[in-house]
């Protein structure tokens, strides 16, 4: 890592926060804007319409990418830091009972339009000293994260070319307990893979009274939901978590009739590429064999996946460093078995995840987590979280490039 000797006084992490605070009005206007288009999956017209708009403004130029858009500021041939803001929303119907609440059946009840309006800041504040930065920052505003399709949609696309990224950041927006001005992070593994899977069992149908005569799916259903089980018990090191769960089980409409077919659906969580490769290969070979024990198919197939989500230690550790400069206080981020497909970036460039606080005390912030309809965000979080993003991207740029 090549350190600058003396500061930029112009790229301090609390210049940018002033700046920021300063642009809260705006902020919280554009947030309501995109709080009232919550849009699904991959195609966002109206959301990245709005968005275009906002970086046409600044005197960007932004491309669209695999449904998402890209932007860049700067000065070309240096080194280049990425920030990620996701804008897809959640098919519910909102029932916070703010007065800028969504009508429909769609929500952004997990804060996306939050982080749509963090990078739009912190693009504000970027392009204002654009002059200053010795490298490029590039703007990642992806679609589909909901879906886990989005984040590897764009990076098959080539978000992480032309110009090729070094590093990258991403934030995530925490209701209730984490309260306004806490920043979550840490090293290494922090977010769990993700693999959805069918499997499809088929037997021979029969009378209930005849079961010799039929090929029982359900039995065969039964035994490789048990025999899944050992996968977690006997089969990885307990210190490096694996998760198998079926979630579903269908099979059948009589009571007295044996069905032709029974249909299993569930998750893979892993923390090691491993683990993750080894359950999904492990599966199969448990699925294929208990249908052929019991005289029965099946047809194992895999749904939408996401890898695991790393925290490069060393580019942590130095994100960290900048943010608690202006986070009111830091903490360490649980380890959790839930996804987010930020991964996806991680398994190409030195990357980090933080999650920053959007709760309070008060009892609004405290009623509904995320994901749920009656959930309500603190905007308050809104300039820090620009700033952080602006000021880590900017401070990165400062101190690695030459």
């Amino acid at each position: 890592m090549t350190q600058k000797r003396g500061k930029n006084a112009m790229l301090e992490m609390r210049r940018f926060y002033e700046e920021a605070q300063g642009l809260q009005e705006e902020l919280v206007a554009c947030r309501r804007a995109l709080h009232q288009m919550p849009e699904l999956g991959m195609e966002l017209p109206r959301t990245t319409e709005f968005v275009c708009g906002e970086l046409e403004a600044l005197g960007l130029r932004p491309r669209r990418l695999a449904g998402g858009v890209t932007a860049c500021i700067g000065k070309e041939g240096g080194k280049v830091f990425l920030l990620r803001g996701d804008m897809d929303a959640l098919e519910m119907e909102e029932q916070s009972g703010l007065a800028f609440s969504a009508k429909g059946g769609n929500a952004h009840t997990c804060g996306h339009d939050i982080h749509t309006t963090m990078l739009l800041g912190a693009a504000r504040l970027l392009k204002a000293h654009e002059e200053e930065l010795p490298g490029q920052v590039k703007l990642m505003f992806q679609p589909g994260e909901e879906s886990l399709q989005g984040a590897a949609a764009m990076v098959k696309a080539g978000i992480l070319e032309n110009p090729k990224v070094d590093a990258a950041l991403a934030l995530h927006v925490f209701p209730g307990a984490m309260h306004l001005g806490t920043v979550a992070w840490r090293q290494g593994p922090a977010l769990a893979s993700s693999d959805s899977f069918r499997i499809a069992v088929t037997g021979k149908a029969g009378h209930g009274a005849i079961p010799q005569n039929a090929v029982d799916p359900l039995n065969i259903a039964a035994h490789i939901l048990l025999a899944l089980q050992e996968l977690n018990a006997r089969e990885v090191d307990p210190q490096d978590p694996l998760v198998l769960t079926v979630c579903t089980l269908h099979a059948g409409q009589l009571h007295n009739s044996i069905p032709e077919s029974a249909v299993l659906t569930g998750t893979i969580r892993a923390y090691s590429n491993h683990n993750r490769a080894f359950a999904k290969e492990r599966l199969t070979q448990i699925c294929q064999g208990m249908a052929a024990l019991f005289r029965g198919s099946c047809q194992v197939e895999f749904l939408a996946g996401v890898a695991s989500l790393l925290n490069e230690p060393e580019l942590a550790a130095e994100l960290a460093g900048y943010t608690g400069e202006i986070a009111a206080r830091m903490e360490e981020l649980p380890r959790q078995m839930g996804s987010e497909d930020f991964a996806e970036v991680s398994q190409g460039v030195p990357s980090v995840f933080m999650g920053i606080g959007a709760g309070g005390p008060e009892e609004i912030y405290n009623r509904a987590g995320s994901h749920h309809p009656a959930i309500v965000f603190n905007e308050g979080v809104i300039p820090l979280g620009a700033a952080v993003l602006a000021g880590c991207a900017a401070k990165w740029l400062e101190n690695h490039c030459r």
